[in-house]
């Protein structure tokens, strides 16, 4: 014995459509429900089973909710820069292993609790490839944190005076990766070097830290005036470790020669009586624009 179809009519469809966007709205699917019309239209017109509709709505939520999840992640992660590890010119740096770059950037090394030193002298890359990293452990969905050594000492020197010690070292201690940017470029009061001490041990083989700085692990002494602590500082940094020392000349000064070469190089103006003087203004404008 058969049984008899049932028939839908237009407002009993109007009314499931109405239901399900509800339902849609109530589970904070906001985004499925936006798209639902258009899915709905889709699926009728090219004949998609009820499966392969609900597989197409619920992906439209989960790319959305992915999308809001990495935007949340970069804020958090207060990066100075939209550098990325895809943009850094290997070119300048031919020393640089581009294949540990490479795996560096799958950030399998987070999963090992794996610390990274960039050592070398201003305008080699530091800073780029460690927001790089930063960058892809966020698009990985890892938690991260950008922060200067300078920030990060008056941080914790205020946080001592207004009796918040435990929490900002609860902060410090929360994110997947930790990158500490220019250690030794700025000189450090005399709290900073415990505070940069408890912050590396309190992460120390539960997560890593991605450190910066133009000073050899020789001089971390001098930099953080206490040999003591720089020792046991260095101790846990370098036990899982990988340390990369960069060379060659600045990017910024390498810039500022090509703009300066490409001013020499302008052509004076047909007809300009004062081809000179203007020559040697863009010379001028192309060094203070530099300097600013």
């Amino acid at each position: 014995m058969s049984t008899p179809e049932t028939t839908i009519t237009p407002t009993h469809a109007a009314s499931l459509y109405q239901r399900l966007r509800g339902h849609l709205a109530t589970l904070k699917l906001h985004d499925a429900a936006e798209a639902l019309p258009s899915v709905l239209d889709r699926a009728q017109k090219d004949g998609l089973s009820m499966t392969a509709a609900l597989e197409q709505l619920l992906s439209i939520e989960v790319e959305a909710t992915e999308a809001r999840r990495l935007a949340g992640r970069l804020r958090f992660a207060c990066l100075p820069t939209p550098a990325c590890l895809e943009d850094f010119d290997y070119d300048a740096a031919p020393g640089l292993d581009r294949a540990l770059i490479a795996e560096l950037g799958t950030c399998r090394f987070l999963d090992t609790a794996t610390n990274v030193l960039l050592i070398g002298p201003p305008g080699v890359g530091k800073t780029h490839l460690s927001v790089g990293l930063a960058r892809a452990a966020a698009h990985a969905g890892y938690r991260t944190y950008f922060t200067t050594a300078a920030d990060l000492a008056a941080r914790c020197h205020r946080a001592a005076i207004e009796g918040r010690w435990a929490t900002t070292m609860r902060f410090y201690a929360g994110p997947t990766l930790l990158v500490i940017d220019e250690l030794g470029y700025l000189p450090l009061p005399g709290e900073a070097a415990s505070a940069l001490f408890q912050v590396v041990a309190q992460r120390y083989l539960k997560t890593s830290i991605i450190i910066t700085t133009n000073r050899g692990v020789g001089e971390w002494g001098e930099v953080l005036g206490d040999t003591t602590v720089a020792a046991a500082m260095l101790d846990r940094l370098l036990h899982r470790s990988v340390v990369l020392n960069l060379d060659g000349d600045s990017y910024r000064l390498r810039d500022h020669h090509a703009r300066s070469e490409n001013s020499v190089k302008l052509p004076p103006a047909p007809g300009n009586r004062y081809s000179e003087p203007a020559h040697e203004w863009a010379l001028s404008s192309s060094t203070s624009e530099h300097l600013r």
